[in-house]
């Protein structure tokens, strides 16, 4: 459950960070948070049932720092990810 936290979290300044960088894919802080926040929570409970994940799920759910770290990458790069889809979504809908 921390783990999904710190997904959700990570995944929405992830997201944030990836709307200043990319100026033309911006949603807003609203929505980059959103868009973070989804992509965060998707990829960090993708991964795991691919067997790349930072959680084993045979683990006993237990937090180490490399969980936690794993946590913080899944939800930064899904969170930039997903807010980088939605914003090219939203700018092919405006044409």
């Amino acid at each position: 459950m921390l783990g999904l936290i710190i997904s959700l979290i990570s995944g929405a300044v992830g997201g944030n960070l990836a709307g200043k960088l990319l100026k033309s894919l911006d949603l807003g802080v609203v929505g980059n948070s959103i868009g973070g926040i989804v992509g965060g929570a998707g990829l960090s409970q993708i991964l795991p049932l691919i067997g790349m994940g930072a959680a084993d799920p045979t683990a006993g759910g237990g937090m180490d720092i490399g969980t936690l770290l794993g946590s913080l990458a899944s939800g930064g790069i899904g969170g930039a990810g997903a807010m980088a889809i939605f914003g090219m979504i939203r700018n092919m809908m405006a044409r």
